[in-house]
């Protein structure tokens, strides 16, 4: 039994809050738990089940073309489609284009390809939403790591949640930290204000855990010294639905030990 020191009550505090702000994140009305299909746009104006309009793209351009009666309206400003839209977007982008009742429809770019996914306020997995399931918080897998940084960034392969959409990983570093006598190495990418991406496989994927997941690091200190709090390890999108195309980590982050700790499989709960 782990003795209740006021370090680990602040810690307890802070990973209750930092749950609270993830559940809230996840409700959004047009979040990540409103997915509710994908389409690849075909060449030719076509119709794609569940969305009015008709739908087509080029190799740099994406079209809609709707009726009065369809009822679709942009998103950015409420103001009807009539007629012919047109979007341009780059590599990896997203734009929450279009609105049809408690339907947006987003338009994204993936593999230079555009596709468009729905996202429904009314999904059963956002209104039956009730909080991601969770480890209980574990002190022990709280750990002193360094920051390792390449001399230039590496991009790699990578394979993502789904098939068709090969990604990349832009990796600028190692971190290292300490676990029962031995040393792990995690290749990370830069997130947002300078921070580190972890996505890891470990044993509890595919168990109790969801295929894979990640860990946000805040910026390394001066001395590059980070904090790797595995309580704080989420899911990827992918977790929830069957429509996101989260990216899988590279083969060599692998933690060759069950990390019980941080969210869990909201699929096998």
């Amino acid at each position: 039994m782990t003795t209740q020191t006021p370090e680990i009550t602040r810690l307890t505090e802070r990973w209750d809050r930092f749950r609270s702000g993830r559940t809230a994140a996840l409700a959004a009305d047009h979040g990540w738990l409103t997915l509710t299909s994908f389409h690849w746009l075909p060449a030719t104006p076509s119709p794609v089940e569940g969305v009015p309009g008709l739908w087509s793209a080029t190799s740099t351009t994406a079209s809609l073309t709707a009726a009065p009666e369809e009822n679709l309206a942009l998103v950015s400003s409420g103001e009807p489609v009539l007629g012919t839209l047109t979007a341009t977007l780059t590599n990896e982008d997203s734009l929450m284009w279009v609105r049809s009742g408690t339907v947006v429809v987003e338009l994204g770019m993936r593999a230079n390809r555009y596709m468009i996914r729905t996202r429904d306020s009314a999904s059963p997995t956002l209104t039956n939403f009730q909080g991601v399931p969770f480890f209980d918080y574990n002190p022990e897998v709280v750990f002193d790591g360094v920051f390792e940084r390449y001399p230039e960034p590496r991009s790699v392969d990578i394979a993502t949640a789904n098939p068709e959409v090969p990604g990349v990983a832009r990796l600028v570093g190692d971190v290292v930290f300490e676990h029962l006598g031995t040393t792990y190495r995690l290749s990370a990418e830069e997130g947002p204000l300078d921070s580190l991406i972890l996505t890891f496989f470990d044993e509890t994927n595919n168990v109790t855990s969801s295929h894979w997941r990640k860990l946000e690091l805040t910026k390394p200190r001066p001395d590059n010294s980070v904090v790797v709090d595995f309580n704080r390890a989420i899911n990827y999108p992918s977790a929830f639905t069957d429509f996101g195309t989260c990216p899988a980590p590279v083969p060599a982050n692998r933690l060759d030990l069950p990390m019980e700790a941080g969210e869990r499989d909201p699929r096998r709960s």
